[in-house]
């Protein structure tokens, strides 16, 4: 072989290696990764919000599962001194809120949704939408609680127990309301289905003042067709079965209103005075009333009937009208207890009260009524509660009806979320 090529094979090979190197050695460009969204924190709107992954909408989920072993006595039964006089039974309760925001142009945009199951003496029940509505700015459409129950403008009714607030009217309607607000002073208007398949609806107003502690409220309802509607009571009666104590009937008797007129319209009243941390730290005074210039399903006596449940909507639904009541509730923090106490006193409408048949017992002119309760409520730990509450309630009729009253009571487990 050409020792002349073999030199030149050498020296090419080399130079080639060589190259190879100086090439490897090079900086190189990489190209970065596309970084991972991982679910943002939203605290515009508070605690528990985040974006939905994507969008500038902001979302919560919470809730409760509460537990509740609980009883009442009732004297108005079928066997008033027999093994039945009296209820006791078990309930428990699964909420789950949805809660959906975001800003635009015209203020917030929102959506709210509500499911919840109750299962009551172990008879289960299917979830049910308690709430399905939307915001925007001051604009809400959709269901949800009356205005005249509902926390709008900051301040709900109600006398701070945990169940048996000795509202007067507690229910849930397809509405359409707007709110305003100029400094501390909010305005809120209502049109409400009344359930009676009319064109005509209800219709609500609510004033609410609120500085700091203190929060002031007046409320007005015309109820279009008095005293029916919402609770689709047949021929607008309200009926106790079973017999009294005293024995004078067995069956069924009536109350109605001595100055109703089916078709008539109505209107009530109601207002109420908070005072939270104003007495003293961890303290919430409350003052709230109603007056009812006709009979109507926004101002009744709830609860004086029905076997245990979770409370006024789901006991039987004896109400009877009411002409006036004013109530008050104290409540105070110490330590990882919180204390109520809460009470009322109203009057009825004038009533006539009858058998089913329509044979008539005696009339009713206003008669009184009263009721008192209290609850403990300890905290365990952040977000679970026990919960002791008994209420009692007393309405006088005349002789021979004898008098209705009730002692309810439960012990709540509720773990919130």
């Amino acid at each position: 072989m050409d020792r002349g090529r073999i030199g030149l094979a050498s020296l090419g090979l080399v130079a080639a290696l060589g190259g190879t190197a100086r090439a490897a050695d090079a900086p190189v460009t990489m190209v970065e990764p596309e970084p991972a969204e991982y679910v943002r924190v939203c605290d515009v709107y508070g605690k528990g919000f985040f974006y939905i992954p994507g969008t500038e909408t902001c979302l919560q989920f919470g809730g409760y599962v509460r537990f509740r072993v609980g009883g009442n006595s009732r004297e108005f039964t079928p066997d008033p001194d027999g093994p039945y006089d009296a209820v006791y039974g078990t309930a428990m309760r699964t909420r789950l809120d949805m809660d959906a925001r975001e800003e635009t142009e015209l203020g917030t945009l929102r959506a709210k949704i509500r499911l919840e199951a109750n299962q009551i003496l172990s008879q289960s029940a299917a979830f049910t939408v308690k709430e399905g509505f939307l915001q925007l700015g001051g604009l809400t459409v959709g269901t949800a609680d009356s205005l005249w129950t509902n926390e709008d403008g900051g301040v709900s009714d109600g006398l701070l127990l945990e169940e048996n607030d000795w509202a007067a009217g507690d229910f849930q309607t397809n509405r359409i309301s707007y709110a305003y607000s100029v400094g501390k002073l909010t305005g809120i208007l209502s049109v409400e289905d009344d359930g009676t398949g009319d064109w005509r609806p209800d219709v609500l107003g609510k004033l609410v003042y609120a500085d700091g502690g203190l929060k002031a409220y007046l409320m007005g309802a015309y109820d279009e067709q008095q005293y029916d509607g919402l609770q689709g009571y047949a021929n607008y009666l309200n009926r106790f079965t079973g017999r009294d104590p005293d024995g004078a009937f067995d069956g069924a008797i009536e109350f109605q209103p001595d100055n109703y007129a089916p078709g008539d319209d109505a209107f009530v009243l109601k207002g109420g005075v908070q005072l939270q941390d104003l007495l003293l730290d961890g303290s919430i005074f409350k003052v709230e009333g109603h007056y009812a210039f006709d009979p109507s399903i926004y101002a009744v006596v709830t609860s004086l009937s029905g076997s245990f449940g979770f409370g006024q909507s789901y006991l039987d639904p004896s109400v009877i009208p009411s002409k006036f009541q004013i109530g008050a509730a104290y409540s105070q923090e110490v330590g990882k207890f919180t204390f109520v106490v809460s009470g009322a006193y109203g009057q009825t409408e004038d009533l006539n009260v009858a058998y089913a048949n329509g044979v008539n017992l005696a009339a009713a002119d206003g008669e009184s009524y009263f009721a008192v309760g209290g609850d403990i409520n300890y905290k365990v730990t952040e977000n679970f509660t026990i919960t002791g509450e008994v209420t009692y309630r007393d309405l006088d009729l005349p002789a021979g009806i004898d008098d209705f009253d009730r002692t309810f009571g439960f012990l709540q487990f509720r773990r919130n979320f």
